[in-house]
């Protein structure tokens, strides 16, 4: 009984602070980096043109913000999208599916 068994935290070893990967820091950095060059440029006075100074970081900032089951935002989006973009084949492996096979090629 001397099996090895794998930490469930095994995967959190390879990122960043147990969260990031490079991708997410360089994404997240960035959209700090234009909203901070944004905050300097534009002139604040309402709220509006705070809010799209600042857009850049918020929206970043939810793309990398860690998800259960996933890794991040910016994972599900894709997943999202590769599911509806992409054309879906389901191939039946049930009790008949000897049957269909046989069907289908006629």
């Amino acid at each position: 009984m001397n099996g090895y068994l794998i930490p469930a935290n095994s995967k959190k070893s390879m990122l960043i602070f147990g969260l990031f990967n490079k991708f997410d820091l360089i994404l997240f950095g960035s959209g700090l980096v234009v909203s901070f060059i944004l905050l300097l440029t534009l002139p604040i006075e309402t709220l509006w043109v705070a809010l799209l100074a600042i857009a850049p970081g918020l929206v970043t900032g939810f793309l990398v913000l860690p998800v259960p089951n996933y890794h991040n935002m910016l994972t599900i989006l894709r997943s999202m999208i590769e599911f509806y973009t992409s054309r879906q084949r389901y191939v039946w492996k049930g009790w008949c599916y000897y049957d269909v096979k046989k069907a289908t090629k006629k």
